[in-house]
């Protein structure tokens, strides 16, 4: 089995900061891609940033300059670290990864529960 667990959203105010982690656990013999997505209430889900496993990142244009995203190879977890949060940043985030599991034959993508992020005076 494996899971994806979020941690780290909250609610902050415009102009703040949070930072996101994602854990991913299990069974789990390699990780390739790693992203983070959000879905803002009323709209569809959108790719925010993606990290692949030899660090090359890209960026949703309304978060570059603002948004990093990161990984740590040996622990299977990808950071996004969020600064100069905006009203329109408010959005559940989820991680997503494609992974090797044991016993299977090949890449998987999983998706994690999902953290909300709320950007609120």
């Amino acid at each position: 089995q494996v899971q994806l667990v979020e941690s780290g959203g909250g609610l902050v105010q415009p102009g703040g900061s949070l930072r996101l982690s994602c854990a991913a656990s299990g069974s789990i013999v390699s990780i390739n891609a790693m992203s983070w997505h959000r879905q803002a209430p009323g709209k569809q889900r959108e790719l925010v940033a993606h990290i692949t496993r030899g660090a090359s990142t890209n960026y949703a244009g309304s978060v570059k300059g603002r948004f990093t995203i990161s990984r740590d190879n040996a622990k299977n977890t990808v950071h996004l670290q969020m600064n100069s949060l905006k009203a329109e940043d408010t959005a559940v985030y989820y991680c997503n990864a494609d992974l090797l599991r044991s016993g299977s034959f090949g890449y998987m993508n999983y998706w994690g529960q999902g953290t909300q992020v709320t950007v609120s005076s």
